[in-house]
């Protein structure tokens, strides 16, 4: 053994000694060192330095005339003076989305989450975002696109009465702003910058509603023309469970056709998720019909009815996969009260918030341009400086700026719809349906009455999507984006769906406004859906881009329940094997179908699970329909003499024209 070694143990020894002699002296009750005497190395209140930071960030909560207090989160220019304020009023975490980055620099938080970021990082705009109530770090209750104070909402406060007291806040406690505030914001921030115009403040100089959530029966969110919309169970849950919204639905299928497919009715999905605990879910059920509760808080009434004195500019996008009628529907509603004296209309060709993005592109639909960057420099930021900047330049737009899809190619028009600056007009063309899968515009040929098949089953429903659908992650959140320019072949393979085009066009064929589908159709149930999709399908060969050969995109389409044929508010039974006519409209489009392409429609009865199967026997309220309930039924669609079904189409006269 060495020295070393020995002397090592004998230091363990003593070691060994003086813990047992401490451990001996603590059980005498004597006081021994606790490691709680070190001092915390966090302080209680962090002081972060951002001196060197181009902006100045300010956290407030903003009392409301109710006593509730709304987060706010405020982004100052370093350095501004007279600066306007832009607005926006969220349910989606105010924080989250203005802090979502770290840095120094106002133009690494204000980046594409946010339409706004070349007016703030370059133009010198005061970013306002606030939290609306019951909502994230806003205090009070939360309701689902909360009505306006009246027969729906018995409260003293809306959004309006929000935006106005938030609004007479900013002007008085913001010394470097010059009392001007723009309101804006995509979808539900679209819609609570529409609520503002209700009740504005003297203040409140513009608002830019983009997608906005107008009417949720109509056309927007929650139903088209009475079919329900499936996803929307899944928005409830999510936007209603928490307060912050941490909880999300799960599913137990990879396919979102199965998941929905297995549960049977939509009532049966949310009890599976627990959806009898959210207030909106019931109101939602209770109401399947376009009655008083829908009609007394649609926007584009309210607003038309009352008029509109700030200054607004209605921003739509052509292939809108969640609000595709609301602007376009208020827009032709203040129009024809003529009850808004400074109203633009941007037509873009965009999906839901795609105005924010790049817009060069939707899936394999390319335009030529980045139309998002055009809109937002060339038309969104003139408008924004012409009414809330104190040395205001000409706005430097026209009434409407539409992008015209098939030429790709933007229009300065006077106003919607027009086809052209000048001198051009619209003409109402008949696309007939015709025997043997012909379309044929202006007339119909067929003499004798005649018609076309399909057999419509319940438990085999038209996926919206090639299978497996599967609307979850970064791939999925783009299906869902694009589904509305996904290519229709599969869906033309499949023996429910009739497709009927026209031979190849020789000369181009311009549409501007609303296509009009006119059905003669029966069944052989007592209730059943309607979907009509007008097709712009590409020459068989395409040199540049192969495989665009033949492909077949969605121009505009929508469905409508048959029980609302007659009257959205009083539903009816189908009878039996006898005609009846289903008149719905289509979404807007401004659109050329360009020589060596055709036109095409398609009809079906199902669009799953974008909207809920329609057993296709009349029960009272679909959403509680029985397994015994769905069964499959014979449609015809009657595609001649004087019986011929046909689609309506806004045919742009060019100028000088004869009509």
């Amino acid at each position: 053994m060495s020295m070393t070694y020995r002397r090592a143990c004998a230091r363990r020894s003593r070691a060994f000694l003086l813990w047992a002699a401490a451990g001996s002296l603590l059980m005498a009750g004597l006081p021994a060192i606790s490691a709680d005497t070190l001092p915390s190395e966090t302080p209680a209140a962090f002081v972060p330095r951002e001196e060197t930071f181009d902006y100045v960030r300010r956290e407030v909560m903003i009392p409301m005339r109710d006593g509730v207090k709304l987060l706010t989160l405020i982004l100052i220019p370093r350095g501004a003076q007279h600066a306007p304020i832009l607005l926006t009023r969220t349910p989606y975490g105010a924080a989250e989305r203005m802090t979502k980055n770290t840095s120094a620099h106002l133009s690494a938080l204000i980046d594409s989450t946010d339409v706004a970021d070349d007016a703030v990082v370059n133009g010198g705009y005061i970013r306002v975002m606030q939290d609306v109530r019951g909502k994230h770090g806003s205090e009070g209750a939360y309701v689902m696109t909360r009505p306006l104070r009246g027969p729906l909402n018995p409260s003293d406060v809306d959004h309006s009465t929000d935006t106005y007291d938030t609004i007479d806040w900013l002007v008085k406690n913001i010394p470097e702003s010059n009392g001007k505030v723009g309101i804006l914001g995509i979808s539900y921030d679209g819609f609570t910058s529409l609520m503002a115009l209700a009740n504005p403040h003297p203040a409140l100089r513009a608002a830019v509603p983009i997608n906005a959530m107008v009417d949720g029966w109509r056309g927007d969110d929650w139903f088209h023309n009475g079919a329900f919309r499936l996803d929307s169970l899944t928005y409830f849950h999510d936007q209603e469970a928490t307060r912050r919204s941490d909880l999300t639905w799960w599913s137990d299928h990879y396919d979102d056709y199965d998941a929905w497919l297995s549960v049977g009715s939509a009532s049966d999905m949310a009890r599976l998720h627990g959806l009898e605990q959210v207030g909106f879910t019931a109101k939602v059920m209770d109401h399947p019909a376009y009655d008083a509760f829908w009609q007394e808080q649609a926007l584009d009434k309210i607003l038309a009815k009352q008029g509109v004195a700030v200054p607004v500019m209605l921003v739509h996008s052509l292939w809108d996969q969640e609000d595709i009628y609301g602007n376009i529907a208020l827009y032709k509603a203040l129009v024809a009260q003529h009850s808004a004296p400074d109203l633009y209309l941007v037509i873009g060709p965009w999906f839901h918030h795609q105005q924010r993005l790049d817009g060069s592109a939707i899936g394999q639909i390319r335009f030529g341009s980045d139309t998002a960057a055009y809109f937002r420099l060339h038309v969104l930021r003139p408008f924004l400086d012409h009414y809330l900047k104190d040395d205001s330049t000409p706005v430097g737009i026209t009434p409407v700026t539409a992008f015209e899809t098939g030429t790709n190619r933007w229009l300065a028009l006077p106003a919607w719809p027009s086809g052209c600056a000048t001198g051009c007009g619209i003409d109402h063309q008949k696309l007939y349906l015709q025997a043997g899968g012909n379309l044929r515009l202006g007339s119909s040929i067929a003499a004798a009455s005649g018609f076309e098949s399909y057999v419509s089953d319940p438990a085999k429903p038209v996926p919206y999507l090639p299978r497996p659908i599967h609307i979850g992650g970064n791939e999925g959140e783009t299906n869902w984006q694009t589904w509305l320019v996904s290519d229709q072949r599969d869906a033309a393979a499949r023996t429910d769906v009739l497709s009927f085009a026209t031979p190849v066009l020789k000369e181009a064929v311009k549409i501007s406004g609303e296509p009009m589908a006119n059905l003669i159709a029966s069944t052989t149930g007592t209730d059943g859906d309607f979907v009509v999709k007008l097709i712009d399908v590409y020459p068989d060969e395409v040199g540049r881009e192969p495989k665009m050969g033949g492909y077949q995109l969605m121009i505009s389409a929508d469905i409508l329940r048959g029980r609302y044929r007659e009257s959205f508010s009083n539903p009816k039974a189908i009878p039996a094997d006898q005609k009846q006519v289903y008149r719905f409209a289509l979404p807007t489009a401004n659109h050329v179908f360009l020589p060596g392409h055709r036109i095409m429609v398609q009809v079906q009865s199902s669009w799953f699970p974008v909207y809920d199967r329609n057993p296709q026997s009349y029960v009272d309220n679909i959403f509680f329909a029985k397994p015994t309930d769905y069964k499959k039924a014979t449609i015809k669609i009657f595609d001649g003499g004087s019986n011929a079904s046909f689609v309506d189409l806004p045919v742009v006269r060019a100028a000088g024209a004869a009509p």
